[in-house]
C-alpha cells in the first residue's frame, strides 16, 4: 500500500485495531501500535500515534491510558457494555422466530460491538425449552414490514394459514406473548372488532397505501389488559369470571393478571378476585393446573363449562 494512501487510513485502522484489540484487561502500547498498523502497510512514528490517539478521544472515543508496566492505551468504554451485549445475545438465542442462521449472523454482528478477547464470550448456548427455532428466512421481513405498515398508518394484505385468501386489515401494534410475534388487527364493522394474528403463521405480507382504520377505538385500547383476557393467545367468549384462591397463590395471580383486580380476603386460606377473561379450553387447562388450589365460582355458565370439561377427561381416562 503507497505511504500516502496508508496515512490517510490511519486514524480509521488506528481506531479498529483500538475496538477490536484492547479491552480493560488488553492494552496495547505505541510501539505494539505502531507494529499493528505497519502489519496493515501504514508507517507511523510514535509521536504521531500520541496525536491521532488525541484526536480519537476529542472526538469523544473514550481512550484511557495506564502507565508503567504491562501497560498501555485500551478502549474503556463503547455503545453497549458486555453484560448488555450478553443479554441481547441471549435474547436471540433463545427467540424462537429467529432462524439458526438468522440468529448466527446477528451474534456476530453483535461480536463486532465489543473486542476480540471479549466476543469469545458472546458464543454462549441457552436453554430454550424444547422449542425448535423457526426456519422460515422471511419471518423478519414479515415483522419488519407490519411495523412499516404501522408506523404509516397504512393496511396490510397478507394470507394466513397458508390458505390462498387474501385478508386486508388496520394494523395497530405488535405483540411478544408465548415466544411468538402476534399482530394486533382491527376489523371493520365486525365484532369483535379486534383480533390477533400469529405473525410466523403470515406469507406475503404486503403494506397497502391506502390509510387504516380503527383509530378512535384503539385510542383507549388497553393492549395489556387484551393479552390478560387471552390465555396463550387462544379466543373465546369473554366473561367476568371469579376465581377462588389458596392464599400462597397471591403473587401468581399479580404476576398473571396484574394490579388491577381487586383482591378480596375470605378468610386466612382464601381470597377470591374478579377478572374478565376469553374462556376458552386453555384457560380452563389453567385453572386445572393448580390441583385444586383455583376454584371458578361464578359465572354459573363457565363454571358449568369446566365441570363438563373435567368430567368428559374423567371418563376418557378411566
Amino acid at each position: 500500500m503507497p505511504k500516502q494512501e496508508g496515512q490517510k487510513s490511519k486514524l480509521v485502522t488506528l481506531l479498529r485495531i483500538l475496538e477490536q484489540r484492547t479491552d480493560e484487561n488488553h492494552r496495547l502500547n505505541v510501539p505494539q501500535l505502531v507494529q499493528l498498523l505497519e502489519n496493515q502497510g501504514i508507517l507511523a512514528e510514535r509521536k504521531s500515534i500520541y496525536s491521532d490517539i488525541d484526536t480519537l478521544r476529542s472526538l469523544g472515543y473514550d481512550i484511557q491510558l495506564q502507565r508503567g508496566r504491562g501497560g498501555g492505551y485500551w478502549m474503556a468504554s463503547r455503545a453497549f457494555e458486555l453484560s448488555e451485549l450478553k443479554l441481547l445475545v441471549d435474547a436471540v438465542q433463545s427467540s424462537s422466530v429467529i432462524s439458526a442462521r438468522t440468529s448466527k449472523r446477528i451474534i456476530h454482528k453483535l461480536e463486532a460491538l465489543c473486542s476480540d478477547y471479549e466476543g469469545t464470550q458472546l458464543q454462549r448456548q441457552v436453554y430454550v425449552d424444547g422449542r425448535p427455532k423457526t426456519d422460515s428466512q422471511t419471518l423478519l421481513y414479515s415483522i419488519d414490514a407490519l411495523h412499516t405498515a404501522i408506523n404509516r398508518g397504512c393496511l396490510v394484505q397478507f394470507r394466513y394459514k397458508g390458505s390462498s385468501a387474501v385478508r386486508t386489515v388496520s394494523p395497530w401494534q405488535l405483540a411478544w406473548e408465548n415466544g411468538c410475534y402476534y399482530l394486533i388487527a382491527y376489523q371493520d364493522e365486525k365484532a369483535p372488532p379486534v383480533r390477533h394474528y400469529r405473525v410466523d403463521r403470515m406469507s406475503g405480507v404486503l403494506v397497502l397505501d391506502e390509510p387504516r382504520r380503527g383509530k378512535e377505538f384503539f385510542r383507549t385500547f388497553d393492549l395489556p389488559a387484551y393479552l390478560r383476557k387471552h390465555f396463550n393467545m387462544f379466543g373465546g367468549t369473554e366473561y367476568r369470571v371469579t376465581l377462588r384462591c389458596a392464599a400462597d397463590l397471591e403473587p401468581v395471580m399479580r404476576e398473571r393478571f396484574g394490579r388491577e383486580p381487586v383482591f378480596c380476603p375470605e378468610d386466612a386460606e382464601h381470597f377470591h378476585f374478579d377478572v374478565p377473561i376469553c374462556v376458552s379450553q386453555q384457560f380452563f387447562g389453567w385453572v386445572c393446573g393448580f390441583g385444586g388450589k383455583v376454584e371458578v365460582t361464578a359465572p354459573a355458565a363457565v363454571r358449568a363449562q369446566l365441570h363438563e370439561m373435567v368430567q368428559s377427561l374423567a371418563e376418557q381416562h378411566e
